[in-house]
């Protein structure tokens, strides 16, 4: 049985067969009915606005039927077990996916074997925006394999699933941040400009996350890592911005690059539909990944 929690359960040649589904279904939205007849459940710990869209509508292209559930919907909430919870859900859905916060309850979901099991975001990793960036930078350049891309700002999950799935097609990332949020694992600068010289790619994200919002003194030491267009006049000839979102115009990134001509960002926000719906063909095993 399959499981999306990493990233690292996809081998170089999956994922670029993935990447390349996923421009297919872009191209033809309702080329798949995978999902026929069949239910997603959808589990949602945190707020989401992009995740919850992009897999509800995409889930409904393929032919599903996703179930949202938040986390006083489940029993879970009530004490019972994660093993409980894999062994009921598997009798009644073909996947399920978890916006939470901790991997250890992602892992120990998946490790009961009883469906697919898949993440939409955890405190360590988010895989599915990963492949969405993937996809964007294919459509931008042509190819993924020898490109640069550069992440400046706070070292998230969202930098750890860019670094190890852009490894497996061939993306070199770098990193600049201060030493304070740096992330192990990850080359990294503390010299903006450095990291993103010959970058085909300027990537940022928020510096406060959800639950974190009172932290001014993360504010102040990111301030030099702003993704602005001065940052990007330093990166290769051509090179696009990329922000994850949501964006905080005038924080992380300048507005005048969120809204301008130099970016995929929403490119990469609508990528996260095409992306997923390859991605679950290939967990569940069916259209091209049969």
């Amino acid at each position: 049985m399959r499981h999306l929690l990493t990233g690292h359960e996809l081998d170089r040649d999956s994922l670029l067969a993935l990447l390349d589904r996923a421009a297919q279904l872009k191209r033809e939205p309702l080329a798949s009915r995978a999902l026929d007849r069949r239910t997603v459940a959808l589990v949602f710990q945190k707020p989401s606005t992009r995740t919850r869209v992009s897999f509800e509508s995409g889930v409904v292209e393929l032919g599903g039927h996703p179930m949202v559930l938040r986390p006083d919907d489940l029993q879970i909430s009530r004490g019972e077990s994660l093993r409980d919870t894999a062994r009921v859900l598997g009798r009644h859905v073909a996947a399920v996916g978890v916006r939470g916060h901790d991997d250890g309850e992602l892992e120990a979901l998946a490790a009961e074997d009883q469906l697919p099991v898949f993440n939409m975001l955890t405190a360590g990793h988010h895989p599915c925006q990963a492949l969405a960036d993937l996809l964007t930078l294919q459509e931008a350049f042509g190819r993924v394999e020898g490109l640069r891309v550069a992440y400046v700002g706070d070292g998230n999950n969202v930098l750890r699933s860019l670094h190890d799935v852009g490894a497996l097609a061939g993306v070199e990332v770098v990193a600049a941040s201060p030493l304070a949020y740096t992330l192990d694992g990850v080359p990294a600068e503390t010299d903006p400009r450095e990291a993103v010289r010959d970058a085909h790619a300027v990537y940022t994200d928020v510096w406060i996350s959800m639950g974190d919002e009172d932290s001014g003194s993360k504010r102040m030491a990111l301030e030099p890592y702003r993704l602005d267009e001065a940052l990007l006049d330093e990166a290769a000839p051509g090179a696009i911005a990329l922000h994850c979102l949501p964006a905080h115009p005038g924080e992380e990134i300048s507005e005048g690059l969120l809204y301008g001509h130099r970016q995929r960002i929403w490119d990469q926000a609508e990528n996260r539909r095409h992306a997923q719906k390859a991605m679950l063909e290939w967990l569940l095993e069916v259209g091209p990944f049969a």
